[in-house]
Order: structure tokens, then C-alpha cells, then sequence
């Protein structure tokens, strides 16, 4: 999959975040969004720092730039909500967060997001008739919230980008740059086709729509990294160590890709 090289300059992107966050989903995007000229906020519940989570093992903290009380939707062009088991449900359950997100995309203003950040977007009454990816365990939200699970690394549908989580941030990171340089998109009016049903996207845009409008089936399993990682918590420092390791290791290898 191809994508052109954008800037970003002038762009100014906020990253909603809170506690729990999974920590490679807003530091590696954060990196290339900086590197292509954007400005980037981090904006939470509270002031200070947030935790952040290398998939269940505690990880470092974040500083936040402003909480939702002083950031107001209409200061910024680009909308990126990072995932984790934890933060996404912190976010769902404020109001201030779920009003942030209803205003960027009643403008068409573009939001992506992965993992567990579509958590948001269900509980903002926005997943109806759009299809997206998120975390396995996200599914069965967004199916009952009427949207269209897909199981694949990247799904664009209109100003959306998603994806399923940090194994996919290789295909997120330039897909999320190549959105955000695109700016606002037409909120589609009732009954006429998104992307990803097939309702005319640009030809770069084309290669980021799902084949299929019908939701992935359920997941037989979980994914083994992520018990791996819950195992390890209880576990000798070394298991921990190891585990973030491998997450850092991943997290360099997508960094240097997005610079490429």
C-alpha cells in the first residue's frame, strides 16, 4: 500500500488521551505528526501527567498540554484518539470527552483512532452506519452501537482512519498523515454512501476502503500477546522487561518506517 508524503504544516492536531493509555499509540503518532510540521496538544481529564501502559504492564507518563475544559474542538484541524484497555473507558465515561468528539465530526473534521479508542466513538452515539477497526475486544461494541467491525489493519470510511491496534501502526501512522494533510471531509447526509460503501473516494483514499460492508466474525480467542503481558504482571521484573522490550522494539521499527 502506497502513500503519497505529506506536510502538515499549520496543522494543529489534539490527541485525546487519558490514564491507562496504551503508550506506543500516542508516541510513535505523536512523533511523525511533529516531523511533518504538525502542532501537536495532548488533552486529557486533568492536569499534569497521564499514565501510560505497555498493553497491561504500567509504563511512563505523559505531560498534558490542555484538559478538555480549556481545549475547545474548533482550535484544531485533526482529532487522534490513541487506544489501551484502560484510558478509552475513562474517556467514554466524561461528557466533556464525548461532546469533543461529536463537534469534530459534525464538522468532518478527521479523527483517527485505534485499538480500544473507538470505545469513545460508540459511546458518542457515532458508530451508527460507519464501518471501522479497533481491538478484537471492541467488536461486539461497535456491532450493538449499528457500525461495521472489520478485522483488517486499516479502514478509512470518509473522515475516519482506524486500525486495530499497535501491530498495525506501520499502516496507521501514514495513513493518519495522509488524512490529516486532506482536511475536512463532507459529512455524508442520511442515505448516501460513505467510502466504504463504495461512495467515490479519491484515488489515494480508494486503497485505504474495506472490501467488505459486513462486520469480521467474532474472535475465537484472545490475542496471545496481550495475555503473554497480563501473565507477566504478577511476574519477575524480567518477564516485565521483557515485554516492554518488545513493545520499544516495535514502537522504533514503526519510527523509523514513518521517517522513511
Amino acid at each position: 500500500m502506497m502513500f503519497r508524503k505529506k506536510t502538515l504544516r499549520g496543522k494543529k492536531v489534539a490527541v485525546l488521551a487519558a490514564d491507562g493509555f496504551e503508550r506506543v499509540e500516542l508516541t510513535i503518532p505523536c512523533k511523525a505528526l511533529r516531523r511533518a510540521g504538525a502542532e501537536v496538544h495532548v488533552i486529557s481529564l486533568h492536569p499534569g501527567k497521564i499514565r501510560s501502559m505497555n498493553l497491561t504492564a504500567p509504563s511512563g507518563t505523559v505531560r498534558v498540554d490542555r484538559t478538555l475544559t480549556e481545549a475547545h474542538p474548533e482550535d484544531y484541524d485533526a482529532l487522534l484518539i490513541p487506544g489501551g484497555f484502560v484510558g478509552p473507558d475513562f474517556l467514554r465515561q466524561s461528557r466533556e470527552a464525548r461532546d469533543f468528539v461529536r463537534t469534530f465530526d459534525q464538522e468532518g473534521k478527521p479523527i483517527a483512532t485505534l485499538c480500544h479508542g473507538p470505545w469513545l466513538l460508540a459511546s458518542a452515539d457515532l458508530v451508527s452506519g460507519r464501518t471501522l477497526a479497533a481491538w478484537p475486544g471492541v467488536r461486539d461494541d461497535i456491532v450493538h452501537a449499528g457500525g461495521t467491525w472489520r478485522d483488517e489493519p486499516l479502514v478509512r470510511d470518509r473522515n475516519w482512519v482506524s486500525s486495530r491496534g499497535p501491530q498495525d501502526l506501520m499502516q496507521f501512522v501514514p495513513a493518519m498523515i495522509e488524512l490529516y494533510a486532506d482536511g475536512r471531509s463532507a459529512k455524508a447526509p442520511d442515505g448516501a454512501a460513505s467510502q466504504a460503501d463504495g461512495g467515490g473516494p479519491s484515488p489515494s483514499s480508494r486503497e485505504l476502503v474495506p472490501s467488505a460492508r459486513s462486520s469480521s466474525p467474532q474472535a475465537d480467542r484472545p490475542l496471545a500477546p496481550a495475555l503473554i503481558a497480563a501473565r507477566a504482571i504478577p511476574g519477575t521484573m524480567f518477564r516485565t522487561v521483557v515485554t516492554a522490550g518488545i513493545l520499544v522494539g516495535l514502537g522504533l521499527l514503526v519510527y523509523r518506517n514513518a521517517k522513511s
